[in-house]
Formats: C-alpha cells, sequence, structure tokens
C-alpha cells in the first residue's frame, strides 16, 4: 500500500479510497465547493491528516468521513475501507429522494429568489 507519512492533497485522497470515480472529478468538487474538510470549505490541493473530517456532497446525499490514513494511490475496495471512518447518515430510499423540477419550456434560467426557494425545497 503506498502509504505517506506527511499529508495528502484531499482531491487525491478521495479518488484513492473511492469516494469518487476519477481524479479530475474529484478535483471539480473541490473547486465547485462539494468538499468541506472540518467544516471549510476545501481546495483541491489542501493537505489532509490523520483525524481530518472530509464531507463530500452528492446528489442529495452527503457522505462524511474521517481520515484514517493517508494513502495516494487508488487501492481495493477492502484496502480503502481500513483507511476511513465512515460516519455517513444512511441514505434515503429512492422514492424519498426530490426529483430534479422541471420549467415550463421557454421560461428560462430560474431567478436567484427561485433558485434560492427552490435549494430550500430540496433542503440544501
Amino acid at each position: 500500500m503506498a502509504e505517506h507519512e506527511g499529508s495528502v492533497r484531499v482531491d487525491s485522497w478521495i479518488w484513492s479510497v473511492r469516494l469518487v470515480k476519477t481524479r479530475a472529478l474529484a478535483a471539480a468538487a473541490c473547486r465547485a465547493g462539494h468538499v468541506k474538510v472540518n467544516g471549510e470549505r476545501a481546495k483541491p490541493a489542501q493537505s489532509l491528516k490523520p483525524g481530518d473530517e472530509v464531507r463530500v456532497r452528492e446528489e442529495g446525499y452527503e457522505r462524511v468521513v474521517v481520515v484514517q490514513k493517508l494513502i495516494r494511490k487508488r487501492v481495493g475496495a477492502e484496502v480503502a475501507a481500513q483507511c476511513l471512518v465512515d460516519n455517513s447518515p444512511p441514505r434515503p430510499p429512492r422514492e424519498f429522494v426530490a426529483a430534479a423540477g422541471t420549467r415550463d419550456r421557454g421560461a428560462g434560467r430560474p431567478t436567484k429568489r427561485e433558485r434560492r426557494e427552490l435549494d430550500q425545497l430540496r433542503g440544501l
């Protein structure tokens, strides 16, 4: 296993422990603000250390994990599970996940006010 003593980039780590499919998606999630380390928004190159809490937001669901070991290379699922403690809440059943709203054709983009109301409805 490729273990590292000092620190590891957050985008590399979340890819290594299989929270995202590709390293590029991990970096994009960080840039978009979907990754938080200890409650703060994380940039892709931010360093992680054991004990840090990492939150990765997916579609209507948030994964909450605590760093156990630092790794740089992608490893098998069993080894990856040893590198983190998963404190995520259980996933909501599919029928309870709110479907993406559809807008009337020609209605244009939602206004800022409509966007806030949509986010409030979705619980974001």
